[in-house]
């Protein structure tokens, strides 16, 4: 098993750098390898590692521990829970511009959805899936959807506190509010922590004496909730997910969910990524002689030129006449292909026109 890296060399900071530093220096980097960002087979790692450096980086009582001692201090002292969990509002306060769910559900996607740092049970509510068909235009102007989903929202009786009206939780005082309980013991020279979930609040700091009525103490009901998002140009088929728009669950984050979309086919255009393709019939003669075309795009029509001696299935390129590039700057082309269009009969006078016509290349 490889060594761990110093943690400021993990940031790429210095030691006498300051706390505000630190933290620009982590959202820089964790934009950077953020799963949801960065699809690369590395860049979990990468986060996870430059999320513990700054994890102890960013609290003060761990940093000068680690500068003291290295990791043999820090992770003598604390458990991965402890690490992270302390560092919860340092987290909380870089993500809070992400729009990834903040904490919980950066970190329980990250580390395991049920098993959280420590390897607690923690369950999450159900993902809900949602299916829409969008058209081409829709891929090309991009389209809001508003929608409306069956599923348990907060109680209207308690506001989701499961607290009767006119009450309010009260602080664990089994854990004083932390939701776990930590157990030291000494083994020698080593030191073992382990946390557990505080079994008097299920892990949620706080206890419910006089639980509401309505919702019997779950803060939840079963409701509508009303959900609007974006497709964003470029769009194509597939699942994207909307981040705590599942079902809610009492003491457990929220599920997410699944937009499934699906690209209806065009008319006259095909599709290849960010590219169109589109067929543009032109007669024998135009082909010969050639003639100025106009081509429908998704804009608008576009003039083309038919150069003489134009032959079958000739392409012509409409550079920046595609779609948007979901993943970069710019947009695709459309491909415009010349089929030439050969009649399958002739009338009496077309026939004696074309053998003249075909004396003069004998």
């Amino acid at each position: 098993m490889s060594a761990k890296r110093d943690y400021y060399e993990v940031l790429g900071v210095s030691k006498t750098d300051s706390a505000d530093t630190i933290k620009s220096q982590y959202r820089k980097l964790a934009l950077k390898f953020h799963p949801d960002r960065n699809k690369s087979p590395e860049a979990g790692e990468h986060f996870k590692e430059i999320s513990e450096a700054y994890a102890v980086l960013a609290d003060s009582e761990k940093r000068k521990i680690y500068d003291q001692y290295g990791h043999a201090g820090v992770d003598g002292r604390y458990s991965r829970e402890d690490i992270f969990q302390g560092a919860r509002t340092n987290f909380d306060d870089v993500f809070s511009n992400f729009g990834s769910g903040g904490f919980d559900s950066i970190f329980e996607n990250l580390f395991g959805r049920t098993g959280g740092f420590g390897g607690f049970a923690r369950q999450k509510g159900q993902d809900i899936l949602y299916d829409t068909n969008i058209t081409l235009d829709d891929v090309f102007h991009g389209k809001r959807i508003d929608i409306d989903i069956r599923k348990n929202i907060d109680c209207d009786a308690c506001k989701g506190s499961g607290c009767a009206p006119g009450t309010r939780p009260e602080t664990c005082s089994t854990c004083r509010g932390q939701g776990q309980v930590r157990m030291t013991r000494n083994m020698g020279f080593s030191t073992f922590v382990t946390v557990q979930p505080c079994s008097k609040c299920h892990g949620e700091g706080q206890t419910i004496s006089k639980p509401c009525s309505s919702c019997k103490g779950t803060g939840k009901t079963k409701g509508t909730k009303h959900v609007s998002f974006d497709i964003p140009p470029g769009i194509d088929n597939g699942d994207y997910v909307i981040s705590g728009e599942g079902e809610s669950i009492p003491h457990g984050p929220n599920g997410d969910l699944i937009v499934r979309i699906r690209v209806k086919p065009h008319q006259f255009f095909k599709r290849d990524g960010a590219d169109i393709f589109y067929d543009a019939k032109i007669s024998i003669v135009d082909a010969c002689i050639g003639k100025t075309i106009e081509v429908p795009t998704l804009e608008k029509n576009e003039k083309v030129k038919v150069e003489e001696g134009t032959q079958p299935n000739t392409i012509i390129k409409l550079k920046g006449k595609g779609l948007q590039n979901v993943d970069s700057r710019g947009r695709g082309d459309q491909y415009v292909r010349l089929v030439v269009d050969i009649p399958s009969k002739l009338s009496k006078h077309q026939r004696e026109l074309l053998e003249k016509l075909k004396e003069t290349f004998d």
